[in-house]
């Protein structure tokens, strides 16, 4: 029997939204990057292009910014994108950190998603 394995879509990724598309901005993804659905991203500070978030970098990256609400193929050019990146809940389970983030910088990417009010909860 053949087991078929589904990805996350956005109603997986986010639980709740403000009204009238307010959690939401779009924004360009960088040339060079493939993104999931719900990876967290951060702004270049020199060209404002948004990347996957990089908590060692010192260009504005490790910032986090908010989250993909689909995926992004960017690699042949800038890509426009859209993102959650105030007032909403995400649920632990969907969002896309980076391959070698700590445990320190993924609660300071937390931390600063919060205080743009976007919630990562568990169990949602």
């Amino acid at each position: 029997m053949t087991v078929a394995i589904e990805q996350n879509n956005l109603g997986d990724l986010l639980k709740f939204e403000a009204p009238n598309l307010y959690s939401r901005e779009e924004i360009t993804i960088a040339q060079g990057q493939k993104l999931a659905l719900g990876a967290i991203i951060g702004q270049d500070s020199e060209t404002d292009l948004i990347k996957a978030l990089n908590p060692a970098a010192t260009d504005g990256t490790q910032n986090a910014l908010g989250a993909l609400i689909a995926e992004v193929d960017a690699t042949s050019g800038n890509t426009k994108a859209v993102i959650v990146t105030r007032d909403a809940i995400l649920a632990d389970h969907a969002v896309v950190w980076p391959v070698t983030i700590t445990l320190e910088q993924k609660i300071a990417a937390i931390k600063q998603l919060e205080a743009r009010g976007v919630i990562i909860r568990k169990g949602v």
